[in-house]
Formats: C-alpha cells, structure tokens, sequence
C-alpha cells in the first residue's frame, strides 16, 4: 500500500492536519512527510485561466471589433509568482508510491476550483481521489473528514 497524500489550500491548514494525523513529520521543500503520508498545500490560487492573447496576439489589445473573446476550449497556465510551489504539488501529485489522494481544500467552490485546475494542469491519471468536506479544521472534524 502506498502513502496518502493531502493537499491543503495553505500552509496552515496543512499545519493542522499533520497534528490531526499524529504522524512524524519532516519538514520538505514545500511539503511535509511521514512514513504513510505527505502533505503539501497550495498557496491559493496555482493556476488561472489564460488571457485572450495567449489564444492570439490580436488579443493583446481590446476593441470592440474582438469582443465578446468566448474561445472554443479554454485554456489555463500557472501562475509565475507560484510557480516553484505548483512544480512541487505536481511531482506529489504524481509520485509512483502515492496512491490515494485527499482533497483538503477549503469546501466550496473556490476551493474545489483552486484543487481542479491544479489536478488537470498537473495531468494526474490513475490516483484514487477522496474530496473531504470537512466544517472546521479542529482535530476532531479533521479526523471525521478523512474516514
């Protein structure tokens, strides 16, 4: 059986979930492991839509004469100022010896937003995925979301 992998929106919900697990965890580079999890966390948002002229430079500049822009198949990019930490999201999110991944962003729409594009920017196949809906991050909640 492989690890678990948990992925937060930030850092200190990451924080409380590694103390909620009551695993030994070492500090890495954008991520925290113990023998049967890794925890990890996105800063917020990772990745955005693209701009109109990434499609086409006639884009670049507004007019009237190119609006409404409504492309055909939208297209996504990570975001440069977070870029280091979505390569690290990534290369957890599709490590061979992960085979379950929980889902602890923030349950809403937004938070399932920031996981999804994360997720299809990251290109992960064949990774069971478990969404957890948790109402606080207490210890208690925590431990109820992810059984």
């Amino acid at each position: 059986m492989g690890k678990k992998l948990f992925i937060a929106e930030k850092p200190s919900v990451a924080a409380q979930f590694a103390q909620a697990l009551q695993s030994r965890f070492t500090r890495r580079n954008g991520y925290l492991e113990s023998e049967k999890e890794v925890l990890t966390w996105c800063v917020g948002h990772l990745v955005t839509m693209s701009y109109p002229d990434a499609y086409d430079s006639r884009y670049k500049r507004w007019s009237l004469d190119t609006i409404p822009f409504i492309p055909q198949v939208f297209r996504y990019e990570v975001i440069d100022s977070v870029r280091k930490q979505f390569q690290i999201v990534a290369s957890l999110l599709n490590r061979k010896d992960v085979d379950l991944i929980y889902i602890c962003t923030d349950s809403g729409r937004e938070g399932e937003y920031i996981y999804r594009l994360v997720d299809q920017e990251a290109q992960v196949q064949n990774k069971v995925k478990k969404r957890v809906w948790i109402d606080s991050q207490t210890e208690e909640e925590i431990l109820r979301g992810i059984r």
